[in-house]
């Protein structure tokens, strides 16, 4: 599988209620600042940084959107 967010790239994260079920709220904009090893099971991983907060996660790219 290969990467579909380059280095740069601005993505919306998508937000996640419990058990996964996705959360009406405002939108995310996020940036991404790496790519990461692909997982086992063949998931693509990016830590990204918000634009607005002081906040960094890690996330699979399942969990993010282009921005647009």
């Amino acid at each position: 599988m290969a990467f579909n967010y380059a280095i740069n790239d601005d993505v919306i994260l998508l937000p996640q209620g419990p058990q996964g079920r996705k959360v009406l709220k405002e939108r995310s904009i996020y940036t991404v600042t790496a790519r990461m090893p692909i997982e086992a099971d063949g998931r693509s991983r990016y830590p990204i940084r918000s634009k607005t907060e002081r906040i960094e996660r890690v996330v699979t790219e399942e969990q993010i959107s282009q921005l647009g």
